[in-house]
């Protein structure tokens, strides 16, 4: 398997010397040394992740440093000519063991855990193992968060604040609808084509995750704000440099890359005098949100996010049935007495972005 360019930057990235990048030595943790075909197996890993499971940059590059970490650590205790082949569920559980014991929080070593369980699998498909040693460690228990989400008012506050009339103005409001319009995640907008869009029948072609592709309605105000977004963006038409099929571009003509967009939102944000971090997942979540709020069905949603498991959609059912109890505090008649609770169910579940500042 020829190795991904850009696999190889991102392993060339996580696996610079130790000194260099954290600023500090450890006895026998560079990891630089590592052997060619060692770090041949976590670049054809890290191009797997990007290229067939369409994973974003951030979490490849995530999995890529939790990888690094763990072959810091065989360096550490003298067992770096274990990997990968040679390590056992006993290796694991005592990096896992050492992580908390410098503090990581549960959310860190589930991560790192995950990260080894799809490192091995992939090793295990290809015959380089015959055992995933990841599989038998124990995930910590995890509590499960609400999202965050802004509220309709919010979300109009934000959907205000991009400047018509140019490039740049029409491209972030078409960001912010789609995303809001259609559930997207921050790497299914930036890869948009322009032959995925339908605009005659409002429907988008999204790919997602492992590559699965769905087709998702947009509404009327997404379809008018991607309108006159593509007037604009035919102004690099004909340039030498300019992405020919990207829908979103750069000054540069360029694809538009996830970090960006990111930026964009938290700027608008900060525009909009939004209390808290407003990120593209806050917008899939006010998205969900609102859907079920207003009576959508749990299996829609599931497929419109995306989503392979219920159980992942179902988070959002907590946020529903605070705003049911409260609508019930405060309208059945025989509720009353229950009305003091409602305000501080809503504004620690209904409204988190607006408790950020209470």
């Amino acid at each position: 398997m020829k190795h991904d360019a850009g696999a190889c930057g991102l392993l060339a990235e996580v696996f610079r010397p130790i000194p260099e990048r954290r600023r500090r030595k450890r006895k026998g943790a560079d990891v630089s040394t590592l052997s060619r075909n060692k770090q041949a197996a976590i670049t054809e890993f890290l191009g797997y992740l990007a290229n067939e499971r369409n994973m974003s940059g951030h979490t490849v590059r995530n999995y890529g440093v939790d990888l690094s970490q763990f072959v810091e650590y065989l360096s550490e205790i003298g067992r770096l000519d274990d990997f990968p082949a040679a390590v056992d569920h006993l290796l694991i559980r005592s990096f896992m063991a050492a992580l908390g014991g410098r503090g990581a929080s549960r959310q860190t070593v589930a991560r790192k855990i995950a990260a080894m369980r799809s490192f091995y699998k992939f090793l295990q498909r290809r015959g380089q193992v015959e055992v995933n040693p990841a599989r038998v460690v124990r995930t910590p228990k995890l509590e499960k968060k609400i999202p965050t989400f802004l509220t309709i008012e919010m979300m109009e506050r934000l959907l205000a604040q991009p400047g018509k009339g140019t490039f740049a103005g029409s491209r972030d409001l078409a960001i912010l609808e789609l995303i809001y319009s259609a559930g997207l995640r921050s790497f299914e907008l930036v890869g948009l084509n322009r032959d995925d869009m339908d605009m005659e029948r409002h429907l988008l072609r999204l790919r997602g995750k492992g590559m699965k592709e769905r087709i998702n309605p947009i509404g009327r105000y997404a379809v008018e704000a991607l309108t006159a977004y593509l007037h604009f963006r035919g102004e690099f038409r004909g340039r030498h440099s300019a992405d020919p099929v990207a829908v979103f571009l750069n000054f540069r003509g360029q694809r538009l890359t996830t970090r960006s967009v990111r930026r964009m939102i938290t700027h608008y944000a900060a525009q909009a005098g939004l209390p808290g971090e407003v990120s593209p997942h806050t917008l899939r979540h006010s998205f969900a949100t609102h859907l079920l709020q207003r009576g959508a069905d749990l299996r829609v949603v599931q497929e419109l996010l995306g989503h392979e498991n219920i159980s992942t959609t179902q988070i959002y059912t907590h946020i529903t049935a605070a705003e049911m109890r409260r609508i019930y505090a405060a309208s059945h008649p025989r509720a009353e007495s229950q009305i003091d609770d409602a305000p501080a169910l809503e504004g620690a579940v209904l409204d988190p972005l607006a408790a950020k500042t209470a």
